[in-house]
C-alpha cells in the first residue's frame, strides 16, 4: 500500500473527529468524572480496540493487518467521543502507545503498522482534556522526507512518525514543553530512535520541534530534534535515568556494514546524555569518565587458597 493512499485513508477515517473540534466550544472544559454509562460505553469500546490494536501488530497476513488498522482508527474515534473520556485509562490497549504528562493537559496515541521488512508506518492522535472530543490526527510523512528534518518544525499533518515510549514535561522561557522519545524501526538493516519537542502555539495547535538543545561546538542551524540510527542488530540505551536525573544515550561508533555495503552505527559500551538545565537540554558527550588505575582483571584464583591445589583441594 502506497504512503499517499494510507494517508489518504487516514484523513478520511479521522475526519469525523475533525468536525467534533469544529463545533467545540471556545472556552471548552476539562474533562470531568465519567459517568456509569459512560465507563460502560467506553470498556466496550475497549475491547474491540484491544483486538484490533493486537491485529495489527501480530497478524501474519498483509491485508489483515491494514484492514485492522483502518478499523482501529475509526473505532478509536467513535470511542473517544464519549464525553469524557480523557479520564478513561484504557488500561487493556496494551499494543498502543498511550502517554500523557503530569499537567494531565492532553495524551498522546502511537501505535506502528508493519508494512513489510524495510517499510514501517506510524498512526497517532493527540487527544486534549476536555469534556468533548478535540482530537489532532498525526499524519506520517516521514516517507515523504528526502532529509531527516533535523533543523525543521513540524505540523500534526507533516509529522515525522514514530511510537513514543517516554514523555517528560520541562518549562522553558517560551512556556512549557514536552520532550517525547520515539522509537522508529525505519528500514531492514537500520533503526532509530528520535528525542522530539511537543509544544502548542497561541491558536492551541501542536507543534514538534523546538530550539532547546545545546551541544559544543555548535551548530550554525539550530536543532529541533536529535535522531540517533544505528545497525538493526544492535540493542541501544536512549532514556531516562532516574537516578542520574538525565536521559542517557549509548555513544556509536562507526563499523563496516555486516551486510557488505558503507558503514553502520553501533554502541561501544560508553554513554552520551542530555541534562536538563534551566529549560534547555544540554548534550554530553562521554558523561562517565572514570578512569581505573589499572586494567580490571580476574581475581586471583589462588590468592586466598594458600595450601591449596589450583582446583581449590588441600595440598598433601
Amino acid at each position: 500500500m502506497s504512503s499517499k493512499i494510507t494517508r489518504l485513508i487516514f484523513f478520511s477515517l479521522f475526519g469525523a473527529a475533525l468536525c467534533s473540534q469544529a463545533a467545540a466550544q471556545s472556552k471548552p472544559k476539562p474533562a470531568g468524572e465519567l459517568s456509569a454509562e459512560a465507563i460502560q460505553q467506553i470498556k466496550l469500546g475497549e475491547d474491540t480496540l484491544a483486538v484490533l490494536a493486537y491485529a495489527v501488530v501480530n497478524d501474519s497476513i498483509e491485508p489483515e493487518r491494514f484492514a485492522a488498522c483502518r478499523a482501529l482508527i475509526t473505532a478509536l474515534v467513535r470511542t473517544l467521543k464519549v464525553e469524557n473520556s480523557f479520564n478513561y485509562q484504557f488500561e487493556r490497549l496494551r499494543s498502543v502507545s498511550i502517554m500523557a504528562p503530569p499537567d494531565s493537559s492532553f495524551r498522546i496515541f502511537t501505535w506502528q503498522l508493519f508494512v513489510n521488512d524495510s517499510t514501517y508506518r506510524y498512526y497517532g492522535a493527540i487527544q486534549m482534556n476536555q469534556q468533548e472530543l478535540k482530537l489532532f490526527p498525526l499524519i506520517d510523512r516521514s516517507a515523504d522526507m528526502l532529509t531527516l528534518p533535523t533543523q525543521e518544525q513540524l505540523s500534526p499533518e507533516r509529522w515525522y512518525g514514530v511510537i513514543y515510549y517516554h514523555l517528560r514535561q520541562f518549562d522553558t522561557k517560551q512556556g512549557r514543553k514536552y520532550l517525547l522519545l520515539g522509537y522508529d524501526a525505519c528500514d531492514f538493516y537500520n533503526r532509530r530512535k528520535v528525542v522530539d519537542v511537543l509544544s502548542f502555539d497561541k491558536a492551541g495547535k501542536p507543534v514538534f520541534g523546538a530550539d532547546v538543545f545545546e551541544r559544543d561546538p555548535k551548530p550554525v542551524v539550530p536543532e529541533q530534534r536529535i535522531f540517533v540510527e544505528y545497525v538493526a542488530e544492535a540493542s541501544i540505551r536512549l532514556n531516562w535515568d532516574e537516578h542520574y536525573q538525565m536521559i542517557l544515550i549509548d555513544h556509536l561508533i562507526p563499523m563496516p556494514s555486516p551486510y557488505g555495503s558503507g558503514v553502520v552505527q553501533v554502541p561501544d559500551g560508553s554513554y552520551d546524555a542530555l541534562k536538563l538545565e534551566k529549560g534547555r537540554w544540554k548534550y554530553i558527550s562521554k558523561v562517565f569518565n572514570d578512569v581505573m588505575s589499572e586494567a580490571p582483571r580476574p581475581e586471583p584464583v589462588l590468592d586466598d587458597r594458600k595450601g591449596k591445589d589450583i582446583m581449590g583441594k588441600e595440598k598433601n
